[in-house]
């Protein structure tokens, strides 16, 4: 049996009839009685874990999306096949809170002192709380200590180190850090970071200010000719994949990697020991910080409209903001909990290794701005690192600087 009513649109339906009316006769559920949860296959063992009798009575109805689908598909889909909570990224919060698709949450004191504050804030959008953080990710170096005795304090060191392995024919990639045809502004971002670089500017109250492009700055721009360094001694090299770079690594070819917790259990297949610590510095003064992922489960527009909202709202705010969900969750699916008591709990240590590599990192802007600037910013690091013929990094990122400009202006 299918929701007997389309939702055709938010704004053309409540024009129509009301939201109000909407809501109050609540649509015949394909599945009723069940809150819908939408995840990707990464995370859906894991949610599928936390309700084996469902909850508040109701059934839990766990539907795998491709991870950028579960956004992308939130603002077309109709009420009938729609779902009540999605699990996903902070950076969501802005496009989604802006089109309608999700609802402000009201979290009680004793909920937010549960949880990291900057993951709270995460899902925090112009003042307004969107989210429930449950897990903490970010990428860390993680060094072949067999093929590294002595960990780089510096990144000159780092650099000299392994470009010395691949002249003595020890290694093919120096250093492995994905980036591809596209580009990966992500795993890039330590190293942006560590040359002075930022993506918007933000007020004292920690407000972004997307007038204030930081991919340009002065300081930024002074420490560009390192990248134009690591070009020409082959230390990056855009054609880099993150395919190639983990086989690199994980079959001794490469002394660095450059990635996140969700490659531990490719780590547990390595047969030579291996450290997991941050970026060194590049530039005095400077500290190379990785973007802190928050993934959080956020109620829709729907839950209401399907006449589960009480119960769904209680799944977000309470159950998945507690210390047993975050801690199970981060048993199954190898990421650091929210939720402060369970982290304490975290045993695991290269997942401890990881959450410390990310101390001072910045969270993934939230507002739908950052759309504009994954494109310019990625393609920018490949534009000067695919070797011969590449683009001085003073040109490659102003370009990007300008491409985000214009795009957040328009």
């Amino acid at each position: 049996m299918r929701r007997t009513l389309r939702l055709i649109g938010a704004g053309s339906i409540a024009a129509a009839v009301g939201l109000g009316s909407l809501i109050a006769a609540p649509l015949a559920q394909a599945k009723p009685n069940t809150i819908v949860i939408w995840t990707d296959a990464d995370r859906a063992p894991a949610v599928r874990y936390l309700f084996p009798n469902g909850y508040k009575g109701l059934a839990v109805d766990v539907v795998v999306k491709d991870f950028g689908a579960i956004r992308d598909e939130l603002s077309k889909v109709t009420a009938d096949s729609a779902p009540d909570v999605i699990m996903g990224a902070n950076d969501w919060v802005g496009e989604l809170a802006v089109n309608g698709s999700i609802v402000k949450l009201n979290l009680s004191a004793k909920v937010k002192d549960q949880l990291s504050p900057g993951a709270v804030q995460a899902f925090n959008y112009n003042g307004s709380q969107y989210g429930v953080p449950v897990a903490i990710e970010n990428i860390a170096m993680i060094t072949n200590a067999s093929l590294i005795k002595t960990q780089p304090t510096t990144f000159a060191d780092l650099s000299t180190q392994a470009l010395a392995l691949q002249k003595a024919g020890k290694v093919t990639i120096p250093l492995a850090v994905q980036q591809g045809a596209g580009g990966d502004a992500y795993h890039m971002y330590p190293l942006f970071t560590g040359l002075g670089g930022y993506i918007f500017g933000t007020t004292p109250k920690g407000a972004y200010v997307t007038s204030n492009i930081g991919i340009d700055n002065k300081v930024f721009r002074a420490n560009s000719k390192l990248i134009d360094q690591w070009n020409k001694t082959g230390l990056l090299n855009s054609k880099v994949d993150g395919d190639i770079a983990k086989a690199a690594f994980t079959s001794g070819q490469s002394p660095f990697w450059i990635t996140g917790p969700w490659n531990i259990s490719e780590l547990a297949k390595v047969t030579f020991k291996y450290r997991i610590t941050p970026v060194p510095p590049i530039v005095d003064g400077l500290t190379p910080v990785p973007f802190i992922g928050s993934q959080g489960v956020m109620l829709t527009k729907y839950a209401a409209v399907h006449g589960v909202e009480s119960a769904a709202r209680s799944l977000v705010t309470e159950y998945m903001a507690g210390e047993k969900a975050q801690f199970n969750l981060s048993a199954k699916n190898d990421r650091y909990p929210a939720n402060l008591a369970a982290a304490k709990r975290v045993t695991n240590p290269q997942l401890k290794a990881f959450g410390a590599a990310g101390a001072g990192g910045v969270p993934i802007p939230n507002i739908s701005q950052m759309n504009s600037v994954w494109g310019p910013l990625g393609g920018a690091w490949v534009n000067s690192t695919k070797g011969e013929g590449a683009t001085p990094a003073a040109q490659a990122f102003a370009q990007a600087a300008a491409a985000v400009k214009q795009a957040v202006a328009g």
